[in-house]
């Protein structure tokens, strides 16, 4: 299929990748065109001035942006890919987003005869890199339909989860699980060398028990060593946990802990740790001492 990706950051352009890796004619926009040239020189295809530009002409959309401002940016913009984009096309979107932006876009894709999937992911960089991201989905079962084979270039789960926005809302579902599993990790860790323990080995025993989680087996042990130069950032999980608790108030659900870790970040940006991995919430436990 003829494909734009629209946003190469630490997601988008390994996932870009994917794409031209699996036969897919692939036109990328960034708003730094540096970058777009660069993953062009590297990967083939070709690069749009715009996202209009990028879009005209294509079977399928692609955009992985920072927030709610960025997307309407650069689908709704007066450059965006609604401008050039033709009736029977399909956009779908990987940005970390609100509900509510999903559900503006999908409105407006509708009046132009486009197709929409909201279609956040989660697995991280190393996800992306490796090409097995889980994308939590929300459209038409159609459209998905359609998009759902490029979808599973760098993906090894995808599922359609309801209408417009219900990808997003399983994605706050995910990023609130996220939020509380760090912070036991970080406190049972922290426990673990308070106590004297050689924490590699509490985490490799009880790993294999009920505690085990994805984040104990790939951040339990660089959590213990002071290492969070890689994976999700602080900034862009406060950014996620704001959109959670947000809807939180919308529709009535009480995220005491939610709003508790999300304070927590808060404190390990004002320690210098805004670009540090999620995993640095021990950090403000270590502080403590």
């Amino acid at each position: 299929m003829k494909i734009a990706f629209l946003g190469l950051g630490v997601m988008g352009s390994p996932m870009a990748r994917h794409l031209a890796a699996k036969g897919h004619e692939v036109t990328v926009y960034n708003r730094t065109a540096a970058k777009a040239e660069a993953w062009v020189a590297a990967n083939g295809g070709r690069f749009g001035r715009t996202p209009a530009e990028a879009a005209a002409g294509q079977d399928i959309v692609m955009s992985c942006v920072g927030n709610d401002d960025d997307l309407r940016a650069i689908i709704l913009g007066a450059e965006g890919a609604f401008t050039a984009m033709k009736a029977g096309a399909i956009l779908v979107d990987h940005t970390t987003a609100s509900a509510d932006v999903a559900r503006e876009i999908a409105a407006k894709a509708g009046e132009k005869g486009i197709g929409f999937i909201d279609a956040p992911v989660s697995g991280g960089q190393a996800g992306a890199e490796n090409g097995v991201l889980t994308v939590m989905c929300g459209g038409d079962a159609e459209t998905y339909a359609r998009a759902e084979p490029a979808i599973l270039c760098f993906a090894r789960a995808s599922r359609l989860m309801g209408p417009a926005g219900s990808g997003q809302l399983t994605k706050m579902v995910n990023q609130i699980c996220i939020a509380g599993l760090v912070q036991a990790l970080s406190e049972g860790v922290h426990f673990a060398q308070s106590a004297g323990l050689d924490v590699e080995a509490v985490l490799d025993v009880i790993s294999k028990g009920a505690a085990g989680s994805w984040q104990m087996e790939n951040r339990g042990k660089t959590m213990n060593q002071g290492k969070f130069d890689f994976g999700f950032a602080v900034d862009w999980m406060r950014k996620d946990l704001s959109i959670c608790l947000s809807e939180a108030r919308r529709n009535g659900a009480t995220l005491p802990v939610t709003a508790l870790v999300d304070q927590f970040y808060g404190e390990v940006q004002k320690n210098g740790g805004r670009r540090w991995d999620t995993s640095s919430l021990i950090t403000r436990l270590k502080k403590a001492e």
